[in-house]
C-alpha cells in the first residue's frame, strides 16, 4: 500500500531516477538506506516499486500514532521500532521473521536523520548496531541503497520543509535512488557495520553523481565504487519499462 502510495505521489513532487547493480530480482533480502530526509522513504519506496520491491519497513514507533499513517503502516505490516526501551529487541525478531518468510526488509543504518543544515547531500554518517544483527540472525543478505536529492525536497526547520513541499511542483527537484549489489556481510558486529557502512556509502555516491553533485562543498560528479580491479563497476538497469535515467 505505501510503496503504491509513494509511486503515485512522489513524480507529483520531482523527477525521480534509478539505477541498479542488480543483475536479476534478488532474493529476500535487507535493504539498507542512507536517511538524509523526512521525505526520502517515499522516495525509495516509489524506486524500489519500479524494481518489483515492496518491503517491510522498519521505523520508530511513534509513526504509528500518527492518523492514517498508523493504519497503512500496520496494514502494511511495517515494523515498529521501540527504541530506548526493553521492546528495541523485538523489532529484529519481527524483521527476522518477515525474512524468513519471504519478504524484504528496508532499515536505515544510521538509526536517525543526522542534524545537517541546507539541502545539499552529505556522506552517510556511522551506522547503528542494527543491519549487522538483523543480517547475523537471519542469515541473509545485505543491498545497499543509496539515495541523493531528498533534502532539496524537504530540509531545515518545520517551515522551510513546508515551503519546499510547496514549491517542489514548480522547481522539479531531482531524485535518484541507486541498488548495489547483495552483500554478505562478514562475522562480528563491528565488521559487518562497517562492511554495510561502506556498501550503502558507494550506493549514495552514485546516486549523489546522478542528481549532479558530490556533497556540500561541490557540484562536480562523483565516481561510481571501485571493482575489485581498481576501474569503475557497471550499473545494471533494472527498469524494464524505461531507462532508469528517465524521470517519471
Amino acid at each position: 500500500m505505501l510503496s503504491r502510495l509513494a509511486t503515485a505521489v512522489v513524480p507529483a513532487f520531482g523527477r525521480l531516477t534509478t539505477s541498479s547493480d542488480l543483475t536479476a530480482a534478488p532474493a529476500p533480502g535487507i535493504l539498507v538506506a542512507n536517511h538524509t530526509s523526512l521525505a526520502d522513504p517515499g522516495i525509495v519506496l516509489a524506486a524500489l516499486h519500479r524494481m518489483d520491491i515492496e518491503p517491510v519497513i522498519l521505523a520508530t514507533s511513534g509513526l504509528w500514532r500518527v492518523p492514517v499513517l498508523g493504519r497503512l503502516l500496520e496494514h502494511g505490516g511495517h515494523v515498529p521500532v521501540h527504541r530506548r526501551s526493553g521492546r528495541a529487541a523485538e523489532a529484529l525478531e519481527t524483521a527476522a521473521a518477515a525474512l524468513a518468510a519471504g519478504r524484504h526488509v528496508l532499515i536505515y543504518g544510521e538509526g536517525r536523520i543526522p542534524p545537517r543544515s541546507g539541502s545539499a547531500d552529505a556522506a552517510p554518517e556511522s551506522f547503528r548496531s542494527g543491519p549487522a544483527r538483523l543480517a547475523a540472525a537471519s542469515g541473509a543478505r545485505i543491498i545497499p541503497v543509496g539515495q541523493a536529492g531528498a533534502r532539496r525536497l524537504a530540509s531545515g526547520s518545520g517551515l522551510k520543509q513546508v515551503a519546499g513541499l510547496l514549491t517542489a511542483p514548480v522547481r522539479r527537484p531531482r531524485f535518484h535512488v541507486h541498488v548495489g549489489a547483495p552483500l554478505l556481510l562478514p562475522a562480528g558486529t563491528a565488521a559487518a557495520g562497517a562492511a554495510a557502512h561502506l556498501a550503502v556509502t558507494s550506493a549514495w555516491r552514485i546516486a549523489t553523481r546522478h542528481v549532479g553533485g558530490s556533497g556540500p562543498e561541490s557540484g562536480r560528479p562523483v565516481a561510481g565504487p571501485p571493482d575489485a580491479a581498481g576501474a569503475t563497476g557497471p550499473e545494471f538497469r533494472t527498469d524494464r519499462r524505461r531507462p532508469s535515467t528517465t524521470p517519471r
